[in-house]
């Protein structure tokens, strides 16, 4: 067994060593500007899903560490509210060019504990977290209220204040990027922040939060690890908590939105997806299957949200595109995740892992479909114990399959054949769900009469790109409440108006 206790203590400077850094973080949650164990003392493992080794141990939080957070961060905020909105902008772009320095070692780390691929996943999103911290560092100048004319001898205004201590619960499947996207908006605007991060991943935004404290007053920003019944409802029902931002299942979002209403606090919500992709036949073929790949978040490992996890193809071109799918993603590279030659890397964890040979039984039980797994599992003996899963392309499911109508939040995605768009836009519409979904087509008048008929939050023309920065995100639908990734998302989500009127008569 590893000695994963803590290893302090933490490097100042960048390192290239993410197993001592993972070590170095360990047992620690970090409240009001310090690194300090659990409370209880407690602490449970952190494991690389990749070879199921032990890389560290996180802090065990509960509610007693969660009121010392809060309890901090309300006093901060006090001060924080105080100051002016373009410097507290300032000091969150500081907070990104630190975090610049640092990508390299945050890309390793979050590939250390997810399993996601270093070259095609973790570096990218490390790079994105700082590219976030910059845009809403500039937005501090955007917090504006209106004139209102009410009477000639009142002067009415309206102006913008924070709400105060802001709860945000994040997931583990980009943990930095969507932690950024709520404490970015939070701080420019004014509020303090203490984040609950996802038991599976809580190293990366552990050390996020300690280099951004290098540059905030104490206590404005705190991290805990924890599990969602001991830590993430201590702060979501916690008295000084008057916002909660939560990204996560459809079935806990609910359990935080009721909590939450106890309080008549806002919320917002991102939950799950089962978004449609849905091609024509006079599309860039080409174009269409390496878009399907990134629809799919294929080196992720389909954990997203907006995975395109349900294709319709038209028919003149269904095998054909089902065929260069297939070849494509076949072509793709599973293994470590710390080599930059890996394509894919792993799942989460054992849960999840089988969870989603579940679906594939499943989907291989159907009387009347086909699949296809693709790409290689890892050759090398010390990934035997990993989280590996080939990616599976089901054709021909019946539409009231589970695999069609669910969530699997893996490397499945099911292909069908279409021959009217009207018939194919009311398919696609047949969910639960409205996250995001995509059109592919030159013809820009059906893309667009789809895309305003479509139910989904996010809608995109021979495009599928992830969040971001400036550009208004967010579900309808079981897919949540709210907005986030944008100018909106801080203004309407992260404070509220005040009407103010004076008497000049």
């Amino acid at each position: 067994m590893p000695d994963t206790t803590s290893a302090g203590p933490v490097p100042a400077a960048p390192t290239a060593d993410c197993r001592a850094l993972a070590r170095a973080l360990s047992g620690l949650h970090f409240i009001d500007g310090a690194f300090v164990p659990a409370g209880s003392g407690r602490t449970f493992p952190v494991v690389n899903p990749a070879t199921g080794e032990e890389i560290g141990q996180a802090a065990l939080g509960d509610g007693t560490d969660v009121d010392r957070a809060v309890r901090a961060a309300a006093a901060a905020q006090k001060e924080w509210a105080k100051v002016p909105a373009r410097k507290r902008g300032r000091l969150v772009a500081d907070c990104a060019r630190l975090l610049n320095e640092h990508v390299d070692e945050l890309g390793r780390l979050i590939a250390l504990e997810t399993g996601k691929a270093l070259r095609t996943e973790s570096r990218v999103e490390a790079g994105v977290v700082a590219d976030v911290l910059e845009f809403y560092g500039g937005l501090g100048s955007e917090l504006k209220g209106e004139s209102v004319p009410f009477h000639p001898t009142m002067l009415s205004v309206t102006v913008r204040e924070p709400l105060g201590v802001v709860g945000a619960i994040i997931p583990w499947n980009v943990p930095m990027l969507l932690m950024a996207l709520k404490i970015a908006p939070a701080l420019v605007a004014g509020n303090a922040v203490v984040v609950k991060s996802a038991e599976e991943a809580p190293l990366a935004v552990l050390r996020i939060c300690e280099l951004m404290n290098r540059v905030l007053p104490k206590g404005l920003f705190s991290m805990l690890s924890g599990f969602g019944p001991e830590c993430g409802a201590p702060l979501v029902s916690h008295p000084l908590v008057k916002k909660v931002t939560f990204t996560g299942s459809v079935e806990t979002g609910k359990i935080v939105y009721a909590t939450a209403a106890q309080k008549l606090i806002p919320v917002t919500l991102e939950l799950g997806g089962k978004s449609p992709m849905i091609v024509f036949p006079d599309c860039a073929l080409d174009r269409a299957v390496e878009g399907a790949v990134t629809s799919m978040r294929f080196t992720r490992q389909g954990q997203s949200c907006t995975a395109a996890s349900r294709i319709y193809v038209h028919r003149s071109i269904y095998e054909r595109f089902g065929a260069a799918l297939a070849a494509r993603v076949d072509a793709m590279v599973m293994g470590d995740p710390l080599d930059e030659k890996t394509d894919i890397g792993t799942i989460i964890s054992p849960g999840q892992f089988e969870k989603v040979r579940s679906y594939i039984e499943i989907g291989k039980a159907e009387k009347d479909g086909s699949w296809r797994a693709c790409s290689a599992m890892p050759a090398d003996p010390a990934l035997a114990k990993g989280l590996f899963i080939q990616p599976h392309i089901f054709m021909g499911l019946p539409p009231t399959s589970r695999l069609v109508r669910e969530e699997i939040f893996g490397p499945v995605t099911c292909l069908f054949p279409f021959d009217d768009w009207e018939a194919v836009l009311a398919e696609a519409n047949d969910s639960d769900y409205g996250l995001a979904a995509s059109i592919w087509t030159n013809d820009l008048r059906v893309g667009l009469q789809m895309a305003h008929r479509l139910e989904a939050g996010l809608v995109q023309i021979n495009q599928n790109l992830v969040v971001q920065a400036n550009l208004s995100y967010g579900g309808v639908k079981q897919s949540g409440l709210g907005k986030e990734a944008s100018l909106e998302a801080m203004n309407e989500h992260f404070t509220h108006k005040k009407t103010i009127m004076v008497n000049m008569a």
